[in-house]
């Protein structure tokens, strides 16, 4: 790996730790303006306060979600896009370029991936140009890799999981996001086959927050990087206390209970 991308990297995870919160919130393309992330700017700056390393936009809500004050954090790229209103909701396809993400002040740079989907062909041709030309700039790239389509009965899988974030490594990424398979004996599985750390998924919005703490533990504790979770961080009763009690976990190792009192 480049300096540059090594500078760039200490931008989206915490140098000290080498772990990360990444917090995506390009869910207005696939869903709309949901709840959470109406106010971009004002979901930013939740994030931002509770401590979060990073957070994942379109380009389009860069300036919207710029804040010109406050805690720093990092910004990455989305260049995939879908919409849930497509019949093929899966094939992701490039809406972004690297260079457009340099010229925005981008840190890294994010695609996604569902092998399994019938557009998997050209998104794995995608995923390699991109891996190509984010190697040229010394640009970091997550890769956000999910098995999805007809021969795919579970995506939670371990099998499969631990197959999307070697396919991730395997094609240049530099952080893999995969689901978490539910507990750390099998999700090992995913982090000891990827040579590039590995981070999990929130997924849809869980039933509570301590079944959220949880899932962040169990995957620190098979050797996860950190995580990449929206709705179950922007959607929180408190985002930036929910961002505050995973970083107790990611960055500092403690336990779930510990965690769970910054949320009292």
């Amino acid at each position: 790996m480049g300096i540059g991308k090594e500078i760039r990297l200490e931008r989206i995870m915490n140098r000290d730790t080498r772990k990360t919160i990444i917090v995506p919130m390009d869910h207005g393309v696939s869903s709309g303006p949901i709840e959470g992330i109406t106010n971009i700017r004002e979901a930013v700056e939740k994030v931002a306060e509770g401590g979060a390393n990073a957070v994942v936009l379109h380009k389009g809500m860069v300036r919207a979600g710029h804040r010109g004050k406050g805690r720093d954090i990092g910004l990455i790229v989305h260049l995939s896009a879908s919409t849930d209103l497509s019949p093929r909701k899966n094939d992701k396809v490039l809406v972004c370029t690297v260079e457009e993400a340099i010229k925005l002040g981008a840190d890294a740079v994010s695609i996604h991936v569902n092998i399994g989907a019938e557009g998997e062909r050209d998104m794995l041709k995608d995923f390699g140009y991109v891996s190509k030309v984010c190697e040229e700039w010394q640009m970091p790239l997550l890769a956000m890799v999910y098995g999805r389509g007809p021969k795919i009965e579970n995506q939670y899988d371990p099998k499969v999981v631990a197959h999307c974030a070697r396919v991730g490594a395997e094609l240049g990424a530099d952080i893999v996001k995969v689901p978490y398979t539910g507990d750390p004996e099998t999700f090992r599985l995913a982090v000891e086959g990827s040579p590039v750390p590995v981070v999990i998924a929130g997924g849809p919005k869980m039933k509570s927050e301590k079944e959220v703490l949880e899932m962040v533990y169990g995957a620190i504790s098979a050797g996860a990087a950190g995580l990449s979770i929206g709705r179950n961080i922007f959607q929180a009763k408190d985002p930036t206390k929910m961002v505050r009690a995973m970083a107790l976990i990611v960055h500092e190792g403690k336990s779930v209970e510990e965690a769970l009192k910054v949320l009292e």
